[in-house]
């Protein structure tokens, strides 16, 4: 299987059925989810935290696989959380992208990193 053969809901059932089939759902409450992904998150910052930028740009074959699994770990926990809160998950990143569109106009923010709120003008903040 690869990215482009298998959809959102795909994964979203495959985690669903894992769940359930070790009667893990008393388990998977969204605070205990939401604490997963953190944890998750955490474990993926660690493969970086004493690397330079640079270093952090040219990682090795077992490196990478190690990040995959903690990423892996992430959008696991993220599917069940989707699940849990009946979430479509397509829709809900595309109307996010839509918003990220409007906060971060191309024309102002190109090759900058600024949050959004330093664009606004002091009436919009």
């Amino acid at each position: 299987m690869s990215d482009a053969r298998i959809t959102l809901q795909d994964l979203k059932e495959k985690m669903d059925d894992f769940v359930h089939a070790r009667d893990w759902e008393q388990f998977h409450t969204p605070k205990n989810i939401a604490m997963s992904i953190a944890i998750e998150a955490a474990e993926l910052m660690e493969h970086f935290q004493w690397l330079t930028v640079e270093q952090s740009k040219q990682l090795d074959d077992k490196a990478l696989a190690e990040m995959g699994e903690e990423l892996a770990d992430i959008i696991i926990y993220s599917l069940s959380m989707a699940n849990f809160l009946k979430l479509d998950l397509a829709e809900t990143v595309l109307a996010k992208m839509e918003k990220n569109i409007r906060k971060y106009p191309v024309d102002q923010v190109q090759g900058k990193s600024h949050k959004y709120t330093y664009y606004l003008k002091n009436d919009e903040k």
